[in-house]
């Protein structure tokens, strides 16, 4: 075990970055799981490629605040499009988070294809692009993480400011109603802090992966308790450890690409959960079998 990187600046500067991140997208994460949209962020993470690519297009640079912005503007117009497909057709929503998520992506990816090497966008450097793809937490700057921890105050500001409300809505949507919660405020709070994560979370994780750091903390926590706080608190304990030791790792072995590391790990842990905890599949198989009994 190296300990020595653990007081090494690069390292800590990429481990504050991908721990805060991850601990943030497990807490806002758990909300759109509970609610049904896990699918949702999968498809606006996608989306936001297509957006990260234009912004370099029209500013020729590279600056994280405004290829985040291009990601936020991209994932707003994603939610739009699935929103309105989805009110004035029979399509089902499966097809439609489908659709929309391969047509955004495969738009990003087209684009970034045609300013390979094309002289118009020569003056500006475009390499690193292909990182908001599958992620680069290990070129993490320290302006990157900046605009993560803005984005993780925010997030985290909004849900706990609206804690009441988001714990009503979740688990009572008619009630909610009932006592004069907005439900359509509710659902552009929680895309809102999503979409935060997903923009400033995309050169760590990658358009592919970063859905993933919302979903799996969410799955570990509603594993291991009923109670929303705990589920909470889980979920952002998970997101956080497993971010640590992803960076660890992918800075003490040869060839390990951070990003995926830290969602390997956060796999691990949710399937461990899901075989192994008070709700998993080992102990419901043992109450049927005590039942049978």
């Amino acid at each position: 075990m190296d300990i020595n990187i653990l007081t090494n600046y690069s390292f800590l500067v990429v481990a504050a970055g991908t721990v805060i991140l991850a601990i943030a997208s497990g807490m806002v994460g758990t909300i759109s799981v509970l609610k049904g949209q896990s699918l949702i962020g999968d498809a606006i993470g996608h989306s936001s490629f297509a957006g990260i690519v234009i912004s370099f297009m029209l500013f020729q640079q590279r600056n994280p605040i405004i290829l985040a912005l291009g990601a936020l503007f991209s994932g707003i117009i994603a939610f739009f499009s699935i929103q309105l497909i989805g009110k004035n057709s029979k399509i089902e929503m499966d097809s439609i988070l489908a659709l929309v998520l391969s047509s955004f992506f495969g738009l990003g990816m087209v684009l970034k294809s045609y300013i390979q090497g094309n002289p118009q966008y020569s003056n500006a450097s475009q390499a690193g692009l292909q990182n908001y793809i599958f992620g680069q937490a290990a070129y993490l700057m320290r302006n990157d993480v900046y605009l993560i921890i803005l984005a993780a105050i925010i997030s985290i500001s909004l849900l706990l400011l609206f804690y009441k409300e988001i714990k009503i809505f979740v688990f009572d949507e008619q009630f909610a109603r009932s006592v004069g919660i907005k439900a359509s405020f509710l659902n552009w709070l929680i895309l809102i802090m999503s979409m935060v994560l997903i923009s400033v979370g995309l050169k760590a994780v990658g358009a592919i992966l970063i859905s993933s750091m919302l979903i799996a903390p969410a799955i570990t926590g509603l594993q291991w308790s009923n109670r929303f706080p705990i589920v909470l608190l889980i979920a952002g304990i998970v997101g956080g450890g497993s971010a640590f030791v992803g960076t660890y790792i992918s800075s003490t072995v040869k060839n390990m690409p951070t990003g995926p590391m830290i969602i390997l790990m956060m796999s691990i842990v949710a399937i461990f959960s899901i075989l192994f905890s008070p709700k998993g599949f080992i102990a419901g198989s043992l109450r049927k079998r005590k039942g049978v009994k």
